[in-house]
């Protein structure tokens, strides 16, 4: 048998970058969209429901009024923010996983001054030290993991993730000790007018915030010694070790930096959506954000795009579940799919399958 014989029967290359056009890349990235919905579309007509009426209504209820408008930029806010915060990280090849809790951190720092300092401060002061505060928190937070590794080399996926849970039960003691309001509620009071951000055109000023922070990561990530170091780190520590770099500075600043900007989006939570604090602020944001910062690329400004796309499902399968009885889970399902076919169709931007002919290796 020849070695054209023992050839296996499905091979996986890596493609190199120069290959595939952008327009092929693209290409490839709309049609695992489009087969997504497809299949979304058969699972709304297995239970019943119209599948261009289910995907109209999804449309329609995020886009066609102004109260759907405003929930639909609510929803998309901390999911933006979280994402531009973890770009950095990933860059860098340090998996902070850890958004869920750094964000849980940044809103009970913000929420401490807007309960206890309310009267001593006026609102736009209260306001800024709130933020302040949960940067600094949530930057503390995201630190704590970075010390570690650059110090122990601990597994800073694992830690991240811990530190989520860590952080949510602080903040459910709060709840139901110190800084609980009514005995036995087990809720903390709503801040007071002074200590919420105003609104902007039907929407607190958060937006603006996370809009500004787009064009800043852009600009740190392609062009600042901070972000080319990150990226020198992020392809070989020990070439950025040769060129002179603390690894050590480097990882603890851009963890720290990530941390601040979850911090920045859980004061925005507590002052802006929610009025107050409770130990599911994140609700699920710092997860989700993973997702949007892979499918982005680490492209900030794809980032926008996608963190759109995932605030309109949201906000849609919700009303397609109530129209038409749907099973909440199966909304659920229908957005995993496209979040799936979309990770997947960038396994076939960056690898080439060969299938064997025959007793000919398939080119």
């Amino acid at each position: 048998m020849n070695k054209k014989d023992k050839a296996p029967l499905i091979r996986i290359a890596k493609r190199s970058k120069s290959v595939l056009s952008p327009a092929k890349v693209w290409a490839i990235r709309i049609a695992s969209l489009v087969i997504a919905i497809i299949i979304g579309g058969i699972i709304f007509a297995a239970l019943g429901a119209n599948p261009f009426s289910a995907y109209g209504l999804i449309l329609s209820s995020s886009f066609a009024k102004a109260t759907g408008r405003r929930q639909v930029f609510k929803l998309m806010i901390p999911l933006l923010g979280t994402a531009l915060a973890l770009a950095p990280c990933f860059k860098m090849r340090y998996w902070n996983i850890g958004g869920e809790g750094q964000i849980t951190m940044g809103a009970m720092a913000a929420s401490y001054f807007a309960l206890f300092w309310v009267d001593r401060l006026p609102a736009p002061v209260l306001l800024l030290v709130m933020c302040l505060a949960g940067a600094l928190f949530g930057g503390i937070w995201a630190a704590i993991p970075a010390v570690f590794r650059a110090r122990w080399g601990t597994n800073e996926t694992l830690f991240t993730l811990m530190l989520n849970y860590i952080a949510i039960g602080i903040v459910a003691w709060l709840q139901g000790g110190p800084w609980e309001g009514k005995p036995g509620s087990q809720l903390i009071p709503q801040f007071k007018d002074k200590a919420l951000l105003p609104r902007v055109m039907g929407v607190h000023c958060g937006w603006i915030i996370v809009a500004v922070l787009v064009v800043v990561m852009y600009v740190y990530l392609n062009y600042t010694k901070h972000g080319y170091e990150i990226s020198v780190l992020g392809e070989s520590e020990n070439t950025a070790r040769y060129a002179g770099m603390d690894v050590a500075k480097v990882t603890v600043r851009t963890a720290f930096l990530s941390g601040a900007i979850c911090g920045i989006v859980g004061f925005m939570l507590a002052s802006g959506t929610n009025g107050s604090l409770q130990s599911t602020i994140a609700n699920g944001a710092g997860f989700t954000a993973i997702t949007i910062t892979w499918l982005s690329q680490l492209n900030p400004f794809a980032m926008v795009a996608i963190s759109l796309m995932m605030a309109v499902l949201s906000k849609g399968s919700g009303n397609v579940q109530t129209t038409y009885g749907i099973p909440a889970s199966i909304s659920g399902i229908i957005t995993g799919i496209i979040l799936m076919s979309m990770l997947a169709c960038e396994f076939f931007v960056n690898y080439q399958v060969f299938f064997r002919r025959g007793k000919e290796e398939g080119r």
